[in-house]
């Protein structure tokens, strides 16, 4: 009983429970409606689709394409690169015609020259590699998400550029998908035996091991949403993730870092190369930076700017990002290195001349801060969130230019972040501060309409009319106070279908199709394996795992209960007192208290094995490694109230 509830009392890092390596259940049980085409015909008539700029830019200076896919170590699917080969031609009934031809370009894929001493690999995962030519070899961006996609990569840039050393790296942020492959490019042994340069932004640790760590298990859920991980990638389901086709699904590691970004400009000489850093925290990422290099004349935008409006908020759940911030960086950008000839970043594909760039630069600058200032002026005007998302429209110079199109972020969620990050969750009406729960409140809506049949038939008058929104708002409350209803879940699927066919957002598709999935084959179990960040998890700290551990308690079980345990880590001269009080779990890192209960004296490799589920009850009571004194049945129920959270708890379903 201990140990099961230590070993999941939290999913790690969203990636890992947002991929499965299960077939994906096919989505959509119909086609597109009448409804659906005349809104994607008539966007597509709206938008110049045949604009070939953008287009140019994704196939500019492509060396070669891999084929195939990458096999993990079990011989699974870790990333196919002819996954997404169906997205050619004209946009399908099924898929908005701006997010296809936005999939289009990212189905340019490959090893690319972006400019003299620069390449990138994109389409090895969702992030992109940049190989920057040092004296000594290449110093490397961002090596993607999984070892194996990044083993991948840079033996195929070796394969086609000759068989270079990396001679520094560079994490350009503290999101997985730019530092978790590191060890795929080289070993932390070989590393620290050639001292190689390892380059990020102050606190890159701390958050890239800290962020999805206490609410791992919410957002993994979420992020399988975000990502599609379950849709099939086809025409009626997966078609891109915004920023890229979509995620590996491999092992994940981290490098720690030697050299710190800390502020700007901070210049340094890497391998024979000059480079001006640009430190960024709080933007895109809590620790951030980009960098220009003034003798190419290029500037990496890192994720600050990518040719697609970004979140403020993201859909599977993080802290919300301060867009006015986030727009003077890119200001700063254009003041300090307004000269640059190239422009590359971690995401999607560069651009050239500059003109085109400070263009690009501008009109992402302006976007966040439109978002926050129309936003602003809204609140002050009384104006709620989803009035907010309702009425704001970027004009016609940011509108005209698929660089800043919601293909990620979208204007309506990113209005409503802001609105969050000043204003919070309550809206100032008095009826909306002490809500009824939603199944509650579901049950009585449905009585009011007449019972569940009477809904489900109004329901079907708002489909036939193409008012999916309504739909889908009449039949959550079926869902809820109904969840066998299975006319209401089938209806509820077709609306939500309708809307993500019509999406221009990937991710409001994906959350779109995903919700239709779930509603017609039950809510979908992972097939992921946390030991895949046991690479990245040996360097986050105690207090991390320990403070995931006190969100764990169940205060009503707690209730009443003075438990103290000392927790000793012999490897690494770490001592903890853990200690329930007022049904809360505290600790402090102390020596050990002479009235504990209970005391656990282990090394932090066995202490890991414990979170991840790979060492047995036996195994730890034999092991070296744990030694256990005082009453072993209060360290029990110590352990029973730490609570196992779900990790495929339904969403659109009670």
């Amino acid at each position: 009983m201990m140990t099961r509830n230590i070993l999941t009392v939290f999913a790690v890092i969203f990636l890992i429970s947002a991929c499965n390596k299960d077939a994906p259940t096919p989505t959509s049980s119909s086609e597109a409606t009448a409804t659906t085409v005349t809104s994607n015909t008539a966007l597509a008539k709206s938008l110049n689709l045949a604009e070939q700029q953008g287009f140019e830019d994704a196939k500019r200076g492509l060396i070669a394409k891999p084929t195939g896919k990458v096999l993990a170590a079990d011989g699974s699917t870790v990333w196919d690169y002819d996954r997404f080969s169906f997205i050619q031609g004209d946009a399908p009934p099924t898929v908005n015609p701006s997010l296809w031809r936005h999939a289009t370009s990212n189905n340019e894929v490959g090893l690319f020259k972006v400019a003299e001493g620069i390449h990138q690999l994109r389409g090895f995962d969702i992030a992109n590699i940049t190989l920057i030519d040092g004296k000594t070899g290449w110093i490397l961006v961002d090596p993607l998400t999984t070892r194996e996609t990044a083993a991948a990569a840079i033996a195929f840039a070796r394969k086609h550029l000759g068989n270079k050393p990396v001679s520094a790296m560079i994490f350009t942020h503290s999101h997985v998908d730019h530092f978790g492959g590191a060890l795929g490019i080289i070993s932390g042994e070989d590393a620290a035996k050639q001292k190689l340069p390892i380059i990020a932004p102050k606190g890159f640790m701390e958050e890239s091991t800290s962020e999805n760590i206490l609410v791992g298990p919410a957002m993994g859920r979420r992020a399988t949403w975000q990502f599609g991980n379950t849709l099939p990638a086809s025409k009626t389901g997966l078609v891109n993730s915004g920023l890229g086709q979509s995620i590996a699904f491999g092992r994940i590691g981290i490098l720690p870092p030697n050299i710190m970004v800390d502020h700007t400009p901070q210049e340094m000489m890497i391998d024979g190369v000059r480079f001006i850093f640009q430190n960024a925290p709080g933007s895109e990422a809590p620790a951030e930076l980009a960098f220009y290099l003034p003798d190419m004349k290029a500037y990496c935008g890192a994720e600050i700017m990518v040719p697609t409006l970004h979140n403020l908020y993201t859909l599977r759940g993080a802290k919300v990002r301060d867009s006015l911030r986030w727009s003077g960086y890119i200001d700063d950008a254009l003041v300090r290195f307004g000269d640059a000839e190239v422009f590359f970043a971690s995401h999607l594909w560069p651009m050239w001349g500059n003109a085109n760039i400070t263009q690009f630069m501008k009109q992402q600058r302006d976007a966040y801060k439109f978002i926050h200032d129309q936003t602003v002026r809204m609140i002050n005007k009384g104006m709620k969130p989803n009035e907010i998302a309702e009425e704001i429209k970027f004009p016609k110079s940011l509108e005209s230019n698929f660089a800043v199109h919601g293909y990620y972020g979208t204007l309506k969620h990113d209005a409503r972040a802001v609105y969050q990050h000043y204003i919070g969750w309550f809206d100032g009406n008095p009826a909306n501060l002490d809500l009824l729960p939603r199944i509650d409140a579901a049950k009585r809506y449905v009585e009011l309409m007449g019972g569940a049949d009477k809904a489900v038939a109004a329901a079907q008058i708002a489909y036939d009319k193409g008012e999916y929104r309504w739909t889908s708002e009449l039949l959550n409350h079926v869902v809820f106070a109904q969840p066998d209803h299975k006319a209401a879940k089938e209806l509820q699927a077709k609306s939500l279908e309708q809307m993500g066919f019509m999406a221009e957002s990937a991710i409001w598709r994906n959350f779109y199709l995903t919700g239709a999935q779930e509603l017609r084959n039950g809510k979908l179990g992972l097939a992921s394996s946390p030991t895949m960040a046991t690479d990245m998890l040996a360097w986050t700290d105690v207090p991390s795992f320990l403070q995931a551990w006190a969100a764990s308690l169940n205060g009503v079980k707690a209730e009443g209960k003075n438990l103290k345990i000392n927790l000793s880590f012999t490897d690494i001269n770490e001592s903890y007192v853990l200690w329930i009080e007022n049904s809360v779990l505290h600790f402090r890192r102390a020596p050990a208290a002479s009235d504990a209960n209970a005391s656990l004296a282990m090394t932090k490799g066995i202490f890991l094995k414990m979170i991840l589920g790979t060492a047995g009850i036996s195994e730890m009571l034999t092991s070296d490694e744990l030694k256990i004194s005082g009453s072993k049945l209060d360290l029990i129920s110590f352990f029973g109230l730490l609570e196992k959270p779900p990790t495929t708890f339904p969403i659109v379903s009670p």
